[in-house]
């Protein structure tokens, strides 16, 4: 996934966010994803419009997308499961995981776009387990 379409990817309740990365060249996952937290504030005082929470969720998904390989949807799809870490990622099992995106599915009464299979699900795990125990 090229870098233009990473962002593209993003809610427009990103959109504050995604116009201060593609002024200041920031358009590459593999960029976002090796921001620090001192980064981040600098870019929040820099961008008042940006929030805090809004560019963590950002570096959080470029993470996953450049250590996990997975696509930002599904990333996104963690996120808002309450998987926000390579470590919180490494601790869950594929029924914990397949559990929750079913309950944020009915809590929304929406299908996800995202299919998430055991095998995908541990596949995820196996993945963060190995990039954990490499840190």
């Amino acid at each position: 996934m090229g870098s233009k379409k990473f962002l593209e990817f993003l809610p427009a309740n990103f959109r504050h966010e995604k116009s201060f990365f593609i002024q200041n060249n920031l358009n590459d996952f593999e960029k976002l994803s090796n921001l620090s937290d001192l980064d981040i504030n600098v870019i929040q005082r820099k961008a008042s419009l940006c929030t805090l929470n809004n560019l963590k969720k950002i570096r959080t998904i470029a993470v996953f997308k450049k250590e996990i390989g997975i696509s930002p949807a599904e990333a996104y799809l963690l996120l808002h499961c309450g998987i926000s870490s390579i470590k919180s990622l490494s601790v869950s099992s594929p029924y914990e995981l397949q559990r929750k995106i079913g309950r944020l599915e009915r809590s929304l009464r929406v299908k996800t776009n995202v299919e998430t299979t055991f095998s995908l699900l541990n596949e995820w795990i196996k993945r963060a387990r190995q990039i954990y125990k490499s840190i």
